[in-house]
């Protein structure tokens, strides 16, 4: 049994467009798989400096959101926190900046965690609008796979649970809170 505690945080402003789709990934994981108790989803939304205490509490962090790399919608990458800190030090987002900053902060404790940040390049992160632009809707089961694959990596499978939620509902409650609330 893994006995490592692992955190999955998912960052990022739901008001403006695909900024929020690290939000919406956690929510679709907490929605669609049995969390295990060593698991921690937390949806860190635009908290930053809050979640710093995942940083120092936790074996594992994996944070996912947006970023600014070069590239076409869709595309994910996987950075260590040594790749992010080894990077030019001209930070194109505010998500960006509060990542580097907790690392380079939390790098000076011994008990860090080790932090994994997994991000897709969106669409849009100007347009205030809550929800996914189309583009990068379509590329969303390819960012989940990615995470489960890093959560696999670190010793935990999720299992499906047997009532799925697409990622249309998700959005629809999640950014529209007078929604309906799903069963």
């Amino acid at each position: 049994m893994n006995d490592k505690k692992i955190a999955l945080i998912g960052i990022g402003n739901i008001m403006f467009h695909d900024e929020g789709l690290g939000a919406y990934l956690v929510k679709y994981i907490e929605e669609n798989f049995e969390i295990p108790p060593q698991l921690s989803v937390v949806e860190g939304g635009t908290l930053g400096f809050k979640l710093m205490t995942y940083y120092q509490e936790y074996d594992k962090i994996i944070v996912v959101g947006t970023g600014s790399h070069d590239g076409k919608v869709g595309e994910i990458h996987s950075e260590s926190a040594e790749e992010v800190m080894a990077k030019s030090p001209i930070r194109k987002t505010a998500n960006e900046v509060e990542i580097t900053m907790m690392i380079e902060i939390c790098s000076f404790h011994e008990d860090m965690g080790e932090v994994q940040l997994i991000t897709m390049v969106p669409e849009d992160i100007i347009e205030v609008k809550n929800g996914l632009t189309d583009r990068t809707l379509e590329y969303m089961p390819n960012l989940v796979d990615v995470v489960l694959n890093e959560l696999k990596r670190c010793g935990l499978t999720l299992r499906p649970k047997a009532k799925q939620v697409s990622f249309e509902e998700i959005i629809g409650v999640y950014a529209n809170p007078k929604a309906p609330v799903m069963a």
